[in-house]
């Protein structure tokens, strides 16, 4: 039987932050090439980390977003420079939240609220301040801190000591299937955000909820 929830803990690109909303300023630089410039990116950007994870030579994702940047501009042929360049990362530190967002965690005030992100505190930070949701995080956690990325073991293991909770007091959001996953196999009580409808991974690790949208962690208002 589950424990009681103790505490919320939530992910952040893609389940907090539209990553997707990248494309605009991608196709504001490079007109008719933002889809596909962002797409490449948020993919090249999982890999990379997930790379250098399994290869133990440990980067910021700050800086992973960068390698990945240039390698989605290099991919379709596009000329950069050092100016575009920061201007693409900086709308990094500005993603859009998703509407019913800032919503929620208001709703789920009297819960214990917590962010843990693959994100490095020199993105997630100012992002999570840009949009306004400091005040309603008891705690930012990052793997940078660990250096040990989502989905190993490793990175969850330091989210139950950190917070001094046993494993099934946790439910951990993401709209990542594979973090999902990785919580799930940890030990975790997970609420799937499947904002894509898309199926649930083949990897025997069904999440204890799905929901479109953040709306339904209202159910524990």
């Amino acid at each position: 039987m589950d424990k009681p929830i103790k505490t919320f803990v939530f992910d952040v690109y893609g389940t907090l932050f539209d990553v997707t909303a990248i494309k605009n300023e991608c196709e504001e630089l490079y007109p008719g090439y933002g889809e596909t410039i962002s797409q490449t990116w948020r993919t090249k950007q999982v890999e990379y980390f997930m790379l250098r994870q399994l290869m133990g030579n440990y980067a910021t994702l700050y800086s992973i977003t960068y390698q990945a940047l240039k390698y989605a501009l290099k991919e379709n042929d596009l000329k950069s420079n050092e100016q575009i360049e920061h201007q693409l990362l900086k709308a990094y530190l500005h993603l859009p939240l998703y509407d019913e967002v800032e919503k929620v965690l208001t709703e789920l005030k009297d819960q214990k609220l917590v962010v843990f992100s693959n994100g490095s505190h020199d993105m997630l930070d100012p992002l999570i301040e840009n949009a306004g949701l400091k005040d309603l995080f008891s705690e930012v956690l990052s793997i940078d801190e660990i250096k040990e990325f989502k989905p190993v073991p490793a990175s969850y293991q330091y989210v139950v000591e950190k917070l001094k909770l046993e494993n099934q007091e946790v439910l951990f959001m993401s709209s990542n299937g594979w973090d999902i996953s990785g919580a799930k196999n940890f030990g975790f009580q997970t609420a799937w955000i499947n904002r894509k409808n898309l199926p649930v991974e083949e990897l025997e690790l069904e999440p204890d909820y799905i929901f479109s949208d953040l709306n339904g962690l209202l159910k524990w208002k």
